[in-house]
C-alpha cells in the first residue's frame, strides 16, 4: 500500500468542533449554488423548472401582501421570474440566488401596488415602531392588584404552535390562514420568510434589507397577531 497516496475515507464529523462543522457545510452550501447557477446561465430549463418549483408559491404569498389579489400577485410574479431569466447572466454572486430573486419580486410587488394605491407607504419599511402599536397587547396584563403590571395571558412557546401541530384541527388551521392572509404586508413578509419558508434571520435581513431589531419586532408581532386569531377562533 502506498500512504502517501492513500485517501483517508474515515468520518471527520465527530473530530471536528461545531464551529468547523457549520463552515464545511456553508462552503458546501455555497459550491452546490454556484454549480446550479451555472446551470442556469446555461440555459439549462431543468434548472429553472427546480427553481420555479422550489420558490414560486412563496413568491405569491409574499406578493399577495402588497397587491390587491391573487390574480395581480400571479402577475407580479411572472414578471419576476421573466426578469429573473433577463437578469441571470449578471447574477455575479453578492447575494444567495433567493436572496436577489426574492429582492426583485419585493421591488416589482411595491411598484404594482403603488399604482394600485393598494400599498402602505415606504416609510412603514423603514421603522419597526413608527404606527404607535404596541409590541404586546396590554391586555394580556393584570392592570390593577397586588399583580399590576405581570402577565395574565402569558404567550406560550411559538415552536409549541407550528403549523404541523395545528394541523390537529382543520378549524385552527383556517384560522391561521386567514390570520396571516390579513396581515400587513411589513409584518406578513417576514413570517412567510423566517417561519413559513424556513429562510435563516440573515437572509430575511438581506431580502427585505431590515435590522435584526426590526426583524425580530415584526416577527413577534406577527406571531402573536396570528396566535391571537387562532386562539379568537377555537374559543
Amino acid at each position: 500500500m502506498n500512504i502517501a497516496t492513500t485517501t483517508y475515507t474515515a468520518p471527520l464529523g465527530p473530530m471536528l468542533s461545531p464551529d468547523v462543522q457549520s463552515l464545511f457545510t456553508r462552503i458546501a452550501s455555497t459550491h452546490a449554488e454556484g454549480e446550479f447557477i451555472g446551470r442556469l446561465q446555461k440555459g439549462d430549463e431543468g434548472a429553472f423548472d427546480e427553481l420555479v418549483t422550489k420558490h414560486h408559491v412563496a413568491l405569491i404569498r409574499m406578493a399577495m401582501g402588497y397587491v390587491a389579489d391573487r390574480e395581480v400577485a400571479e402577475e407580479v410574479v411572472q414578471d419576476t421570474w421573466m426578469a429573473v431569466i433577463e437578469g441571470l447572466d449578471r447574477f455575479e454572486g453578492r447575494s444567495s440566488l433567493r436572496t436577489w430573486i426574492f429582492g426583485i419580486m419585493i421591488h416589482k410587488a411595491k411598484d404594482r401596488g403603488v399604482r394600485e394605491k393598494r400599498h402602505t407607504t415606504f416609510s412603514a419599511f423603514e421603522s419597526f415602531d413608527d404606527d404607535g402599536e404596541e409590541i404586546v397587547d396590554p391586555s394580556r396584563f393584570h392592570q390593577s392588584g397586588e399583580w399590576a403590571g405581570h402577565w395574565a395571558l402569558p404567550p406560550q412557546p411559538w415552536d409549541e404552535q407550528t403549523p404541523e401541530k395545528l394541523l390537529a384541527g382543520r378549524q385552527a388551521v383556517n384560522a391561521m390562514e386567514r390570520a396571516i392572509d390579513a396581515l400587513p404586508p411589513t409584518l406578513k413578509e417576514v413570517l412567510v420568510l423566517r417561519d413559513i419558508e424556513g429562510v435563516d434571520a440573515k437572509e430575511v435581513r438581506d431580502i427585505l434589507r431590515i435590522t435584526e431589531t426590526n426583524l425580530y419586532v415584526r416577527l413577534h408581532r406577527a406571531r402573536e397577531r396570528v396566535r391571537a386569531a387562532v386562539e379568537k377562533a377555537l374559543g
